[in-house]
């Protein structure tokens, strides 16, 4: 059977990564506190909402929609000039969707936060 040294090389590469990062164990901690960072501002909010229940939620893929679905473009285009990204949702669900893997940041999504709060205050 052919063997795909990439494949196992690269797969080196991220347990490396996972290692310096204090293992499986912090990136855990470190993905729970991102995750519940973005669904606090979401719960908490008057423009967002999440229709996953709290026990099903994803710790990598944030879905949330706007409760005024025609301001979906101007936050999208208000967000790409602030600097993030790809937060269109998925073409079958629609709305919007932050994917939060292990290599995101707690800043990134403390950003994303900031920028939430400050499109809705702009939008009160």
């Amino acid at each position: 059977l052919p063997i795909s040294t990439f494949s196992i090389y690269m797969a080196g590469l991220v347990f490396d990564w996972l290692e310096q990062q204090g293992g499986i164990a912090a990136i855990e901690a470190r993905n729970i506190e991102k995750a519940d960072l973005l669904y606090q501002a979401i719960d908490g909010s008057d423009l967002y909402y999440n229709p996953v229940d709290p026990a099903c939620r994803s710790r990598m893929n944030v879905p949330f929609f706007l409760r005024e679905p025609a301001l979906e473009g101007a936050f999208l285009q208000a967000a790409e000039q602030a600097g993030l990204l790809q937060l269109k949702g998925h073409k079958s669900v629609g709305g919007l969707r932050a994917s939060i893997y292990n290599a995101m940041p707690l800043e990134g999504v403390q950003a994303l936060v900031a920028f939430m709060r400050s499109f809705e205050r702009t939008r009160a």
